[in-house]
């Protein structure tokens, strides 16, 4: 990443953010497996990739710290076959999202060649705290 976004004094803790931001620029200069994002509610949406050739068996989706990723490995059965053209690879792909605060993974399932990952945002509560001042730093 050419700048930093987050260089002012006033983002304090933001580091991670922007490290995010570069692992998801990263991801999205493959475009493979296309993929469509579409709001199915007020607050829900669905990420559909098309994997089509790939089993349940060889998906795997992780959400940690904020980061959705699916990741495809194809196990290439070739034994036995003889091929007059391959034009159908077994590629295996990651592909990454960042998820704001708040936003969880409802289900995923695979129907047709696509695989389809419901999230939701959940409403954030509203808390205020007060902090007690003391007279030095151990009080």
């Amino acid at each position: 990443m050419s700048s930093r976004v987050f260089t002012s004094p006033l983002f304090l803790g933001f580091d991670h953010l922007e490290q995010m931001l570069e692992r998801a620029s990263k991801s999205a200069a493959d475009g493979y497996p296309p993929y469509n994002i579409e709001q199915i509610g007020a607050s829900r949406l669905r990420i559909t990739l098309a994997v089509a050739g790939f089993g349940m068996g060889d998906l795997q989706i992780t959400a940690e710290s904020n980061q959705l990723a699916i990741r495809g490995r194809q196990t290439e059965e070739t034994e036995g076959r003889v091929f007059v053209h391959r034009g159908i690879a077994a590629r295996q792909f990651q592909r990454s999202f960042v998820l704001a605060e708040g936003i969880e993974v409802e289900g995923a399932w695979l129907d047709n060649g696509l695989l389809h990952i419901d999230l939701a945002r959940s409403r954030p509560e509203s808390r205020v705290r007060t902090i007690q001042i003391g007279r030095t730093s151990g009080e």
